[in-house]
């Protein structure tokens, strides 16, 4: 039996839809021009950009479509990042990023997946997309690439400074096997290393013996990564202090704006700028909480109803970060409406009563910051500084010389 195709598509008002499902080694290119149209699908070589641009093509025949047919093109959101969306629009291709968690699925235990049935899905959901179902799914915001090159620098950090735990760790770990307790490795641990002693030597039966050669070697080693780990984070610090002090972008002047504020450093001000505040765009204080993975969910369905916590939908760096701002912000800014709030509702509670508290004050406390560094306006009670005072001076910028003309005598 053959397939029926729809036909009657004219140019002013088709569309060709097309859904790219991304594997690491084949790209599955499903196309249609409707709900009720079986959608084409292709395999592609991945990244071969050419040959995804020649199945549009071909598509438009197969559904007679004329070539300035507008092409409406989606895809989700996962290793392949952001530079597809980037070329497909240069291309002059409306495409939109979805967030994979989003994508309605069947609730079965058991379902047929396969990469063509996943990109027929998401193409069918394309259709709906366009034709008005806004709250299909979520659309990722995507950075440009400057913006997204700004995300490295702390991102490496948070990766080094892990490495740095894991080479001390398994340093201290490996000495702890052989008894001997080191309570921090500095710059003096390879000639410490040679004067460490066994607690008890398996020859002579006594303790003095020094470590086992193949032990101490490759202690010696890990430290050498260990003292490279941290000579790249003292790089990194330096720059990120250098470019608070000097630099003039207008994220940076968001960065100057956040320290200015007494309770947050160099660190947490320079995350929230780069990952959150630098190029989103919020409606209101909703849209912010809930990016950040604060909103709470409520389960209201029948009799039965409570709460499930927060989302933790968003950004978790984020989330991290400002659960750690809100503890500091009840010691550093304790007169502020935000802490004296807190203490009120949640500080004569049990310590989990505490805890959830202060997810609800760093939802409160990173719409505050939105709006601070919207209107200018501080949180209401809070304390502020100067953020000269929170970086080294050394890597502050020297103020122009006053313009004057000198008369000789």
């Amino acid at each position: 039996m053959s397939a029926t195709h729809q036909t009657n598509c004219t140019t002013e008002s088709a569309v060709l839809y097309v859904a790219l499902e991304m594997g690491m080694v084949n790209w599955k290119v499903c196309s249609t021009v409707a709900v009720g149209q079986k959608p084409r699908c292709k395999t592609v070589p991945a990244r071969r950009m050419d040959l995804v641009l020649a199945e549009i093509a071909r598509a438009k025949k197969r559904f007679r479509l004329s070539e300035d047919t507008p092409v409406e093109v989606c895809y989700e959101a996962g290793r392949d990042g952001f530079w597809p969306y980037r070329w497909l629009t240069r291309q002059g291709l409306n495409t939109v990023l979805v967030d994979s968690s989003s994508i309605e699925v069947n609730r079965r235990n058991r379902r047929a997946k396969t990469d063509r049935l996943d990109g027929e899905k998401l193409v069918i959901m394309l259709v709906r997309y366009h034709q008005g179902e806004k709250r299909l799914w979520s659309v990722v915001q995507v950075p440009s690439l400057e913006v997204e090159d700004t995300r490295q620098l702390h991102r490496e950090l948070k990766e080094l400074c892990r490495e740095r735990t894991e080479h001390t760790n398994r340093i201290k770990g490996l000495l702890i096997g052989m008894g001997i307790d080191v309570q921090g490795i500095g710059s003096t641990f390879p000639e410490k290393l040679a004067e460490l002693r066994l607690w008890w030597d398996s020859q002579t039966d006594a303790s003095g013996a020094p470590l086992p050669d193949h032990l101490r070697e490759r202690l010696r080693r890990e430290y050498e990564r260990l003292a490279l780990v941290e000579r790249q984070i003292d790089e990194l610090e330096e720059h990120r202090c250098a470019a608070i002090g000097q630099g003039d972008s207008v994220n940076i002047e968001k960065v100057r704006q956040l320290l200015n504020l007494h309770g947050i450093g160099p660190v947490g001000s320079w995350i929230l700028v780069m990952e959150f505040f630098a190029w989103r765009t919020f409606r209101n204080g909703r849209a912010v909480g809930s990016l950040a993975g604060l909103a709470p969910m409520p389960y209201d369905s029948g009799s039965s109803e409570r709460s499930q916590g927060i989302s933790k939908a968003g950004n978790p760096l984020i989330r991290a970060l400002m659960v750690q701002l809100a503890w500091g912000w009840l010691r550093l800014q304790p007169r502020s409406t935000l802490s004296r709030w807190y203490r009120q509702r949640f500080g004569s509670g049990s310590k989990r009563q505490r805890k959830i508290g202060i997810v609800a004050l760093s939802r409160k406390l990173i719409v505050a910051l939105w709006r601070y560094l919207e209107t200018g306006v501080p949180p209401e009670g809070a304390v502020l500084t100067d953020w000269r005072n929170k970086i080294p001076k050394r890597y502050q910028k020297e103020p122009a010389a006053k313009s004057g003309t000198t008369q000789a005598a």
